[in-house]
């Protein structure tokens, strides 16, 4: 039972509105749609009151950096990011995140339901009543999978570029980074990416971290500032740094879960770099623990 309570606005306003989301879908179910200038005419109305040609000659500095042509993001500079995908969903990127920074995207009578629009439009799949709030980071977006009535809160980042899954129910707070790559520890280059999965009903708390390659199973939960770098069972509530399940929920048992960390079958590792195309071996040792001579660090380096 949800607990929250049900607002309107005024007839007129929300008829307005609705009917600008309805021609925004028609629009970019059109393959004849140019996104770009989509994003750009959309975004300088919204700003500026204007046309993008009538901006374009009196602030031309304002009127360029609309236009996603004329704007790059940090995905298109590494090599994992699938460059025709990301050319794609780019010009919907930049309009949900420019738009978040008006009235209209802190809005959520209009806000919520555009990001809906154009998750539907960038995301590999999204479920009924997605509803993600203002200032969410993507990584790329297209490597997203979310299922129904799944919640993603403010200032979320989805580092998307191996994989994210949230399935149904899932709740995602303020400040909860979910990340789906690594970097070796020796070479900032050598980066694997890695399917992160949230279970159905899963509860990723606020300022919550999720390392690459973790699983979250059904009805799990992540505590407050924790750091995740494995894996919860269903039920489970992790806590701390690193994070450990140090409770569970009072529930009964189930024959089946959706997601369960100990048999979900993941997807092999992928590396992101060919020049590192082997995995990374172990690279760290303990205090105290004596460091390999030269000559063993390279054969160690070497059989990875």
């Amino acid at each position: 039972m949800t607990w929250l309570v049900p607002i309107s606005i005024s007839s007129d306003a929300q008829q307005f509105f609705d009917q600008f989301l309805a021609d925004l879908e028609a629009r970019l179910a059109d393959p004849a749609t140019d996104r770009s200038e989509l994003c750009r005419e959309i975004l300088a109305q919204v700003m500026y009151g204007r046309t993008y040609t009538d901006l374009l000659a009196q602030m031309p500095i304002a009127a360029l950096n609309l236009d996603p042509r004329n704007v790059t993001f940090e995905a298109e500079y590494y090599m994992a990011t699938d460059q025709g995908k990301f050319a794609r969903v780019k010009p919907l990127l930049w309009l949900w995140k420019n738009l978040d920074l008006t009235p209209f995207g802190q809005n959520p009578v209009t806000g919520i339901p555009l990001r809906r629009v154009l998750a539907g439009h960038i995301f590999r799949r999204v479920g009924r009543n997605f509803k993600c709030w203002q200032n969410v980071e993507f990584s790329v977006g297209y490597n997203m999978e979310v299922g129904d009535d799944v919640v993603v809160h403010r200032y979320v980042l989805l580092d998307d570029i191996g994989g994210i899954e949230l399935h149904d129910g899932a709740s995602v707070s303020d400040y909860v980074n979910i990340y789906s790559h690594t970097h070796s520890v020796i070479d900032g280059a050598d980066v694997t990416l890695r399917k992160t999965v949230i279970g159905r009903g899963a509860r990723l708390t606020y300022h919550s971290t999720i390392l690459a390659g973790s699983v979250v199973s059904d009805d799990a939960m992540l505590a407050t500032h924790a750091l995740l770098r494995g894996d919860i069972p269903p039920h489970g509530v992790a806590m701390g740094l690193p994070a450990k399940v140090t409770r569970f929920k009072v529930r009964p048992e189930q024959s089946e879960y959706g997601v369960n960390a100990e048999t979900h079958t993941r997807e092999p590792a992928r590396k992101a770099n060919p020049a590192f195309p082997d995995p990374t071996p172990d690279q760290t040792r303990r205090p105290g623990e004596q460091a390999p001579a030269r000559g063993e660090a390279e054969l160690v380096a070497g059989e990875g």
